[in-house]
C-alpha cells in the first residue's frame, strides 16, 4: 500500500484513468463487433454502422485510451472489408 501523499494521489489517479479507458475500450468493442458483423452481412446500414465504429475509434485514440496507430490499422481493415463487400454484392 501506498504510503507517501504523491504516491496515494497516482494511485487514486491510476485507478480513475484504469475505469475511464474499461469504459471507452468496452464501447469500443462493442461497436467493432457490430460493425464487423455488418460487414460480414451486408445490408442498407453496413456502411452507417462503420462509420459509427469508425468515430468511435477516433474518440477512444483522441483520448489516449488505445494508440492511434492501431486505430488507423483497425480503421484501414475495417475499410477494406467493406469496400470487398460492396465489391462482392
Amino acid at each position: 500500500m501506498a504510503t507517501h501523499a504523491s504516491a496515494v494521489k497516482r494511485n487514486r489517479q491510476r485507478i480513475k484513468r484504469t475505469d475511464r479507458h474499461r469504459a471507452t475500450k468496452s464501447g469500443l468493442r462493442t461497436q467493432l463487433k457490430k460493425a464487423r458483423a455488418a460487414v460480414a452481412a451486408p445490408s442498407a446500414t453496413t456502411a452507417a454502422v462503420v462509420v459509427s465504429a469508425v468515430s468511435a475509434l477516433d474518440r477512444a485514440a483522441s483520448k489516449g485510451s488505445i494508440p492511434a496507430k492501431r486505430a488507423s490499422r483497425v480503421k484501414g481493415r475495417l475499410a477494406a472489408a467493406l469496400h470487398k463487400a460492396k465489391a462482392a454484392g
